[in-house]
Parts: structure tokens; C-alpha cells; sequence
């Protein structure tokens, strides 16, 4: 009867550590759908008992409360395939990166134009037109005066919104 032989093979069952951590990362999951502007977690296409529950969970304010809300909002994910959705948040995530790099990079050309470097004014010429180039020059020497007499950066948010409209503009 204890014979190895007779035991069923096949396989095992997740461990109860596992499901935890299962639970744990639907949990997470429905926390950040909780997190989505409504406009996104509309496009996601959720089922209505899911929906309603985390717009449920965005109305309650005592912490006990929301932790069972969260809780519920994962066993209700646990019914459903949140692969989609995990594959739409990660989406979501990749465009944030994008745009947080994007945003890095036009600091930089505003950086750049404000130490007043040749080179940068060279290869920005090259990116835009003559009248658009002329703007931002003028726009930085505003700045560059603002920061000389420790005024508020006006000029170089300004610049910054200029620069990125420039850059967009000449985008393939």
C-alpha cells in the first residue's frame, strides 16, 4: 500500500505558498486597475461586477474597507483571465516610459540651449525652421536673464513647451 508505484502520478498542485502569491499579485493587479483614470479602465473592456467593484473601491475611504474591497477585486479577478489586462496595463507602462524619455530629452535640448552651446544651436538649426529657431533663441536669452536676477523660470517653461512642439513637429 505504501509502494511508491501506487501512488497517482501527474501533476502536483500549487503549493499553498503559491496561491498566495498568486493571490497576492491579483491583488496587485486590481490595486493598479483601481489607480487607471476612468477613461482607461472604461477601455479595457472589464466585466460589470469587476467594474463596478473597483469603482466601488474608488469611493471608500477607511483603510479596512478598501483592503476587503482590494481583496474582493482580486477574487473577482481569479474568475476571469487577467492576462489581457496585465498585457494592456504593461502597454500602458511602455508608453509612460516613452513619453517619461521623450520629456528627458527635450530637458536636455532646453539645458543645452540655456548654457548657450554652439553646437547645440547648430544641430537644433538643423531640426527645425529658421523662424522657429529664432523664437527659441529669444526665448532663451529670456531665461538665461531670468535666472540671472533669480526670477521665476517663466521663460524656460516656455522654451521647454516650445521646444517640445519644434521637436514634434519635424517627427517622422
Amino acid at each position: 500500500m505504501n509502494d511508491p508505484q501506487d501512488l497517482p502520478t501527474g501533476p502536483e498542485p500549487p503549493s499553498k505558498s503559491e496561491l498566495k502569491r498568486q493571490d497576492r499579485q491579483l491583488r496587485d493587479l486590481g490595486v493598479a486597475l483601481v489607480a487607471l483614470p476612468a477613461a482607461e479602465l472604461a477601455a479595457l473592456d472589464l466585466p460589470e461586477p469587476l467594474f463596478d467593484a473597483i469603482e466601488a473601491c474608488r469611493r471608500i475611504t477607511s483603510h479596512g474597507a478598501r483592503l476587503r474591497q482590494e481583496m474582493f477585486i482580486g477574487k473577482l479577478l481569479r474568475k476571469i483571465d487577467a492576462e489581457p489586462i496585465r498585457a494592456a496595463l504593461a502597454r500602458r507602462s511602455d508608453v509612460d516610459r516613452q513619453r517619461v524619455r521623450h520629456e528627458h530629452a527635450i530637458e536636455q535640448w532646453r539645458e543645452r540651449l540655456l548654457t548657450d552651446e554652439a553646437s547645440a544651436w547648430t544641430e537644433l538649426g538643423a531640426l527645425v525652421a529658421a523662424e522657429e529657431l529664432r523664437q527659441l533663441q529669444s526665448l532663451a536669452r529670456q531665461a538665461r536673464a531670468e535666472q540671472a536676477a533669480s526670477r521665476p523660470p517663466a521663460a524656460a517653461r516656455q522654451l521647454f513647451r516650445r521646444l517640445r512642439q519644434a521637436l514634434e513637429s519635424t517627427a517622422p
